[in-house]
């Protein structure tokens, strides 16, 4: 049953209408005196705004105020909600679902209703930390796992790499079954899962478990015979005897779901889960057939911050992962549908418009640096919002990529044969780098010519394997324009076949045409007036490249700029068909004085009925708390200074009304967490979050320990002082009991009750 905790909440407004006057802070812990707040009256979820770590200009404080009430601040374990709220550990990592357990990393919830204040709640389990899960495996689940001879055997290595291509041993290699089984457990706590839950006569929540409670995990069908099947033009490549690469033998059979992060939910009752950081795990690049990398091409890795290549040693074929996976909860035989129309990459969420007499539209974003923004548009159209047999146009229709200008408008590019090649320019990206597919080696002098665009200076990165290239000067992309003209040129088959190796390589089959770099997309969610909102979490560069810097720039036009934002995308005459569009941002991150609106790295969005935004920050673990004590770097220039901003957090954005498109702070969550997934019920009187691998650096809070870190704060108005901060080192959550593991789990949030 569920642990009930009451913590103070942030005035987190659910109306669009109303304002916020704050005349003073109660002290210097995390309550705001309640008297200085106009409370939303006509909102189930009205609240008076907590205390976060740093001054932010809806509290209205004096310069003087600010330095005297955040001179010093305490970091809590805890998830802290607004005074009058409170929350219910619904379930937790090891809790029975089924026939198996409840998984790791929680992330994207789901309600369904199927009846007055009950229903079946989706979860999605993202991945596994490898810190707290090894530390507290045998404690929570109850049985040991050969850990410590596996690192053993693994740092004896000659190589000294911590990594081993355990699909190529023999089978009496007693390493072998080591690893198989970490690797199972591992996957096993990854995917999806659906429990039933309803609301009891005293206001809380209790499972069910019904018979439809099932678990979808990274090797379902393995060993049960519970395959995920999947639709759309993929399903040929999938079902090829021969091509370039990795063949699994499987057909259109898919072992599992894994890297499960965020989703979006069907007006007929389905859930939508994406798969996002399969990379991880599974070869990510293929073959211009759409074939697969062999399973070689990424090892078992295990060290003690990490442990990756868990398809490895299962032969998983990279291909059949980074899909969206429809199920519907309400059918305990349903074990997930990939929809290869929808696209393959790092997916992190699903916005669905669903108009009758018009096709389905389903927006999403690639999660990663350089990532862009989709559209499918199905075939057919819609007769029947809520009837179940629309998931069947999810298997005909197009899928398109977003082309921002810099003007506000943009359109969007068909992921077809016929559409042109036109990358951007590297000039234009913020680390002047941009990857794109290799294609068919056709002959000597057409490989000669495709050699001649790399640069000699730069190299691919091992896990690449050679089946993209890397693109960092501008007369690359002259040269790559030479010798491809079409989409359909990179890829080797036939009509059908190509279509399906693109879909398969759609991150880099759009970066050809030309579909813009972002920002790390990470979700999309359509408001009730047709709005797309979609969250930016973080400006900065990496190996698999950065955003366009004409887009995705800071409050004063500096790249990279690391702490996010949040855009508004209108399709042209509010069509969801419609081939172009506008769009704006609405919500920029980083701190006050720099013109930033007080969080930093936005992530998953939830809307209520009044069209209001709610959000979640998604700061690395590894930022989180860290010491500021001086805002120049060596060279003298400003630096990133992601500690400032405390805990992961819960924000309300109101859209409308004399607050409109001011953040308030809605909550704070535990130590090294990042929380996820909100949702409310129907009437919006409960909201369902995640809390997402608490205690992630540090593992378990043992004997209550904590530092004490400076940090240097700025007022609203840009004066520096010095702010004294203590931090909790790992976590005690949920239990808050000292030297207990941390788990993640998913919370009821509401009123008291």
């Amino acid at each position: 049953m569920g642990i009930t905790s009451r913590r103070h909440f942030l005035l987190w407004m659910a109306g669009s209408t109303g304002a916020l006057a704050l005349s003073s802070l109660a002290g210097c812990n995390n309550k705001i005196d309640q008297n200085s707040v106009k409370q939303i009256q006509n909102a189930a979820f009205s609240f008076n705004p907590i205390n976060g770590p740093i001054p932010l200009e809806p509290l209205g404080l004096k310069e003087s105020q600010q330095q005297e009430k955040y001179r010093n601040y305490k970091v809590v374990d805890d998830l802290i909600l607004p005074e009058g709220y409170e929350y219910q550990v619904i379930a937790a990592w090891g809790d029975k679902v089924g026939d198996s357990r409840f998984g790791y990393n929680n992330d994207y919830l789901s309600f369904i209703p199927n009846g007055d204040d009950e229903g079946y709640l989706s979860v999605n389990f993202e991945y596994i930390s490898a810190v707290p899960w090894v530390q507290t495996y045998e404690q929570v689940i109850g049985k040991s796992l050969p850990f410590a001879e596996l690192q053993a055997v693994l740092k004896d290595k000659s190589s000294g790499e911590n990594e081993v291509n355990a699909y190529a041993l023999p089978d009496d290699e007693p390493i072998k079954a080591k690893i198989e089984e970490i690797c199972a457990e591992a996957l096993i706590d990854q995917g999806l899962g659906i429990i039933s839950i309803r609301k009891t006569a005293s206001g809380k929540w209790e499972r069910t478990n019904s018979s439809s409670d099932r678990r979808i995990s990274g090797i379902s069908g393995l060993k049960d015979g519970r395959y995920l099947k999947a639709t759309g033009p993929a399903v040929e490549i999938f079902q090829k005897k021969e091509g370039q690469g990795y063949i699994d033998n499987l057909g259109d059979r898919i072992i599992g779901s894994f890297g499960n992060c965020a989703g979006g939910t069907t007006p007929w009752g389905t859930v939508l889960s994406a798969e996002e950081n399969f990379q991880i795990q599974v070869p990510e690049t293929v073959y211009a057939d759409g074939t697969s990398l062999d399973p070689s091409a990424k090892p078992f890795g295990f060290n003690k911050k990490s442990i990756s290549g868990q398809g490895n040693i299962f032969g998983l074929a990279g291909n059949k992962y980074g899909w969206i996976v429809e199920v519907d909860p309400a059918n305990p035989n349903d074990y997930g549908t990939k929809h290869t129309w929808l696209g393959r990459y790092r997916h992190e969420a699903v916005g669905v418009r669903v108009e009758a007499g018009k096709p389905l539209a389903f927006y999403s974003g690639c999660d990663r640096k350089g990532g862009h923004i989709y559209k499918f548009i199905s075939k057919d159209t819609v007769r029947d919002p809520k009837d179940k047999s629309n998931s069947q146009l999810l298997s005909q229709g197009m899928l398109y990529v977003a082309k921002f200008a810099a003007d506000g408008t943009g359109r969007w590019i068909p992921l077809k044969s016929d559409t042109e090649i036109e990358p951007d320019l590297p000039s234009n990206i913020v680390g002047n780098l941009i990857r794109l597919p290799k294609g068919p080696l056709i002959n000597s002098d057409k490989q000669r010519e495709k050699q001649a665009l790399s640069n000699s200076s730069e190299k691919l990165p091992e896990t690449s394997k050679g089946t993209d290239l890397l693109v960092t000067r501008d007369e690359q992309i002259t040269k790559y324009k030479q010798i491809f003209k079409t989409l359909g040129d990179l890829y080797t088959g036939t009509p059908s076949e190509k279509q399906g190796a693109i879909l398969v390589d759609a991150h880099y089959a759009a970066s050809a045409v030309g579909g813009t770099c972002t920002a790390r997309p990470e979700d999309t969610e359509i408001a009730p007036n047709g709005d797309l909102f979609i969250t930016f979490t973080s400006g900065s560069s990496g190996e698999d490249g950065g955003p366009d810097a004409r887009i995705f720039k800071g409050p004063s036009s500096e790249t990279p700029y690391e702490y996010g934002w949040v855009m508004r995308l209108k399709e042209d005459s509010n069509d969801l068909v419609a081939n172009t569009f506008r769009w704006e941002i609405v919500a920029t991150g980083g701190e006050p004085n720099d013109g930033g609106m007080g969080f930093a790295n936005p992530d998953n969005l939830l809307i209520d009925r009044q069209g209001n935004v709610w959000m979640v920050t998604d700061i690395s673990t590894g930022k989180l708390n860290n010491a500021v004590k001086s805002r120049t770097s060596n060279r003298g220039e400003p630096k990133t200074v992601s500690g400032v901003f405390g805990n992961n957090s819960i924000w309300y954005i109101p859209i409308s009304g004399e607050g409109a498109l001011k953040p308030l702070l809605f909550g704070i969550g535990p130590m090294e967490c990042e929380i996820t997934g909100p949702c409310f019920t129907p009437q919006e009187d409960t909201m369902f979050v995640s809390v997402q691998h608490p205690g992630e650096i540090n593992g378990i809070r043992n004997n209550q320990a904590s530092e004490t870190r400076e940090y240097a704060i700025y007022t609203t108005t840009g004066q520096e002082f010095v702010q004294t901060r203590t931090v909790p080192i790992g976590s005690n959550w949920p239990s808050k009991k000292s030297d207990f593991p941390p788990r993640p789990a998913v919370v009821a949030i509401g009123k008291l009750s």
